[in-house]
């Protein structure tokens, strides 16, 4: 997989809610060089979750990810797995400024303090779409 450019995708949120015993091998995965993306394949039957928070916090705890490569998988690593990764999914010259600004002290305070709205600003496309204060 790291050869071909492939990014795997890995779910999260499916693992726990089907509360799966046999877990993706993100570790392994990354160790061998290939990039992982997580998503929350959004699915009634195997994944009520639409919180990426929440994915991120489930990747870290199950998945043994660091903050760093599930916030990597949660954004660039994602971007590049839908074929967008030279837009959007990184704050860059000439991406696209979608920005999710969250209201921690550090990075690593988001897989943490699960379970709660962290969203403070959105930006899309540099343009603040949403502000909760």
């Amino acid at each position: 997989m790291a050869e071909s450019g492939a990014v795997g995708v890995l779910l999260p949120g499916v693992s726990h809610f089907l509360k799966a015993t046999h877990l993706p091998p993100a570790r392994e995965l990354i160790e061998a060089g290939v990039p992982i993306a997580v998503a929350t394949d959004f699915n009634p039957g195997s994944s009520p979750c639409l919180s990426m928070q929440e994915i991120i916090h489930l990747a870290v705890r199950d998945f043994k990810l660091t903050a760093a490569e599930a916030i990597s998988a949660a954004t660039i690593n994602a971007a590049h797995a839908v074929g967008l990764g030279e837009q959007i999914g990184s704050i860059e010259v000439g991406k696209q400024a979608d920005i999710l600004i969250l209201d921690l002290e550090h990075y690593e305070e988001l897989p943490y303090f699960f379970g709660v709205n962290h969203v403070a600003k959105v930006l899309k496309k540099g343009k603040v779409v949403y502000r909760n204060r």
